[in-house]
């Protein structure tokens, strides 16, 4: 079983969160790490709902604000739905992932967890103007 180091940076690798998932198989695809990781922060949203989410993407009716989204009201958001949004993100390039030192740009690809256990996840921010 490996353990997974989900983190999230700046465009100029400043981290800005970070958290472990363990007892994982040891190789997964950019599919089920993109989707895992989206589990994890909706579970923790949906413990203790409020009308701020910090993830990775946009929950349906946000706003986007620094650092997170807020929502009209606090309540539960749906964690497959925010799969499906993640996963068109990245194939947007919404975001980019890095395995170890590596980018990934194929769902499909299987990322081994033995050699590349940090997950780190790069939003791009749209310019103001452009």
């Amino acid at each position: 079983m490996a353990t997974v180091t989900f983190r999230d940076e700046t465009a100029t690798g400043r981290a800005v969160t970070e958290w472990e998932v363990a007892g994982l198989p040891e190789r997964m695809t950019v599919r089920e790490l993109i989707r895992l990781r989206v589990r994890e922060e909706v579970a923790r949203h949906n413990a203790r709902p409020s009308d701020r989410f910090n993830g990775l993407v946009r929950p349906l009716d946000a706003e986007t604000e620094m650092n997170g989204y807020r929502l009209r009201e606090p309540r539960r958001i749906d964690g497959e739905r925010q799969a499906e949004i993640a996963e068109r993100a990245f194939l947007a390039n919404g975001f980019f992932m890095l395995a170890g030192d590596r980018q990934v740009e194929d769902l499909d690809e299987t990322v081994d967890l033995t050699v590349d256990p940090d997950v780190v996840f790069i939003k791009l921010v749209a310019l103001a103007g452009g």
